[in-house]
């Protein structure tokens, strides 16, 4: 296993609604008994540090850009997703190697919280819940190493990193070990767990959290029963008002206006602004030129744009549109290609046409994606400018217009996608100040719509996704038309699959999914990512090893009682 960094910051990244936020930094190699573990603010700065740890590229702070592995985007540079994409990843990829030690990185900060809070002379009504929320957040990254990875050695509080730095030797534990450990963790978590903080401290683990990432484990291990009675729990308020509800503009959930609304149920909190970077890097990594200087190292596919079906719930078939587009290069091209001179547009295409077959859409289309002449605020050379998204070659922000910045003709992200400067509460593109939700309300309504459908129970299998879909206007399923019937679990799961691509696509979650339901490979490999005009880009390679991870090869040469996972 890595040697762990020698210094524990302990940030205090939790801010209020009213944006307060305070930041406390301390030297892991620099803290002891007798200077910390002494206070109250000492056992919040130290448990702020494990959530502070969350925003790590290699941990959570980039999870949306496993949609590139997951057949929903893709990127031009090699940044451990591409070799995925690809086929070439191996045990010596970097990538691989900094997500197994920054999870466990993290999972020694909580268990640093979990051995020495209760022993700090304070108040049980202080220190229980802020255990609570470490044995939450080592659950929470156990869950995430046992997806990626598989069995995982297995670490608690009784490991003490300064007297056990080098000698971190425990062999891969069983699936089912590590399995017990995590829900052992949740059932500590959700007794002692809040409903809900004061509002000074929003943001931070509740009971219902617990609850949802509990059903989710359930669900990963197809205990269907488990599994329902936690979603239940949080759905219907079985024991607790918890609050949580689907918030009415879908797409404000990816920006500043509901970031922070009762459909989070457990998001990585940021502030971004002069002084103030805590945000994530969703403007450099998804964004584009013209939107802060974005790198494009996310791209939504066409694959996924043309998933998105028709208002009516019928299913998009560009045919319908324009005669023989599905199978001809040239019509696709006469469909979206437009000439300018220096920004002037000469000739354009039926960009009415295109207009109303987009907004005749599944409204979450637009809402994620900024599709052919749909316009975005962008912020160039600082200052805040309207661009439009035109489909030309020489293309450029300075024109007022959108543009890939590889010069590929590709849709772009909208979700998470700042626009102008936030009203000044972004500086820098590494830091959108957009929470990001690792939990939300739409997701645990789709995981207990798929784990009703598995238990044999349609009629509510088919409730719970409807809600999604009513939320944005899209017609329920069994609601009359025929293309909207469902009458058998498979055709449910069908139906499942689809909603939970549209409705999380660019929140990471794809990856997991196609690999838990064992379609990856059906779904991924030699699947051809092409251009608006159909034009090739690459094709997806995924075998059956790479349903899991590789064990870091630097891992097995430090612990020779690691195990390498098959295939590799």
């Amino acid at each position: 296993m890595k040697r762990y960094s020698k210094f524990l910051l302990l940030t205090l990244v939790l801010g209020s609604l009213n944006g307060c936020i305070k930041l406390d930094t301390v030297p892991y190699d620099r803290i002891s008994s007798e200077t910390f573990w002494q206070t109250p603010e000492h056992a919040k700065q130290a448990i702020m540090g494990v959530y502070g740890g969350l925003r790590r590229d290699e941990a959570f702070g980039k999870k949306y850009m496993h949609d590139n592995m997951g057949g929903l985007a893709f990127g031009w540079q090699e940044n451990g997703y591409l070799s995925f994409m690809l086929g070439t990843a191996t045990e010596q990829t970097t990538y691989i190697s900094n997500y197994w030690r920054h999870m466990y990185d993290e999972i020694q900060r909580a268990n640093q919280v979990i051995r020495r809070v209760p022993k700090m002379e304070i108040a049980d009504n202080i220190k229980n819940p802020i255990v609570a929320e470490a044995k939450f957040l080592r659950a929470f990254h156990y869950a995430e190493l046992f997806s990626y990875f598989g069995g995982v050695p297995l670490y608690d509080e009784s490991v003490d990193l300064n007297a056990d730095f080098n000698n971190l030797k425990n062999p891969r534990s069983t699936p089912e070990e590590v399995r017990t450990f995590i829900l052992k963790d949740l059932e500590a978590a959700i007794k002692d767990l809040p409903v809900a903080w004061p509002q000074a401290d929003y943001g931070r683990v509740t009971k219902g959290a617990a609850y949802s990432l509990r059903g989710k484990v359930h669900l990963y291990a197809k205990d269907w029963k488990k599994a329902i009675t936690d979603f239940e729990e949080v759905v219907y308020n079985k024991s607790n008002n918890y609050g949580y509800a689907l918030y009415p503009k879908y797409a404000d959930i990816f920006k500043l206006a509901g970031h922070k609304s009762n459909e989070m149920i457990f998001a990585i909190q940021t502030l971004a602004g002069v002084g103030l970077e805590y945000g994530l890097p969703f403007a450099y990594n998804i964004g584009f030129r013209g939107s802060f200087g974005g790198g494009n190292f996310g791209i939504p596919t066409t694959e996924l744009a043309d998933s998105y079906e028709n208002k009516d719930g019928s299913k998009f078939n560009w045919n319908d549109y324009i005669p023989r587009f599905n199978e001809d290069i040239a019509v696709k091209r006469k469909a979206f290609m437009a000439t300018h001179t220096n920004g002037k547009l000469n000739s354009i295409p039926d960009t009415a046409l295109l207009g109303k077959i987009y907004r005749g859409r599944d409204p979450r289309m637009n809402a994620s994606l900024i599709v052919p002449y749909s316009y975005h605020i962008g912020f160039v050379a600082n200052q805040v400018r309207t661009l439009q998204f035109v489909v030309a070659t020489g293309v450029s922000e300075n024109f007022g217009q959108t543009r890939n910045n590889s010069g590929w003709y590709t849709y772009l992200w909208r979700k998470f996608v700042p626009e102008g400067n936030e009203n000044g509460a972004m500086s820098v593109r590494e830091h959108t100040p957009f929470n990001f939700p690792l939990i939300r309300f739409g997701d645990v309504l789709l995981m207990l719509s798929e784990a009703y459908n598995e238990d044999g129970q349609l009629a509510k299998a088919v409730t719970e996704l409807n809600k999604v879909r009513a939320r944005v206007g899209m017609p329920g399923l069994n609601s009359g038309a025929a293309w909207l019937q469902v009458t058998t679990k498979a055709q449910m799961f069908d139906r499942i699959v689809h909603e939970r691509k549209v409705e999380l696509a660019g929140e990471g979650h794809q990856f997991s999914d196609v690999r838990r339901w064992g379609i990856a490979k059906a779904q991924l490999d030699g699947t051809v990512v092409r251009n608006l005009f159909g034009e090739t880009h690459f094709i997806r390679k995924f075998t059956e090893r790479d349903y899991l991870w590789p064990i870091p090869r630097t891992e097995i040469e430090m612990n020779a009682a690691l195990t390498q996972n098959p295939g590799w």
